[in-house]
């Protein structure tokens, strides 16, 4: 199993004009950032400066729901 290191750059306590920053690294390579906002998701890919991916609020809750696991919290 890759062993993951997520590091948080977070702005402020509130998420309001800048986006909070989550890098993602698996096994020492970077997977990608993924940018949070009121409004969206947004996936950026490594070695990708162009082009990002991009989710409502209610579309990843669909996505979630649909695609991901059930754990107990």
């Amino acid at each position: 199993m890759p062993s993951h290191d997520v590091s948080l750059n977070l702005h402020t306590k509130v998420v309001a004009h800048k986006d909070i920053e989550v890098k993602v690294r698996s096994d020492g390579s970077a997977l990608g950032t993924l940018l949070i906002s009121k409004g969206n998701l947004e996936w950026l890919p490594a070695n990708n400066s162009v082009n990002k991916y991009r989710l409502s609020w209610e579309a990843f809750s669909e996505v979630m729901a649909e695609e991901g696991r059930q754990v107990r919290k």
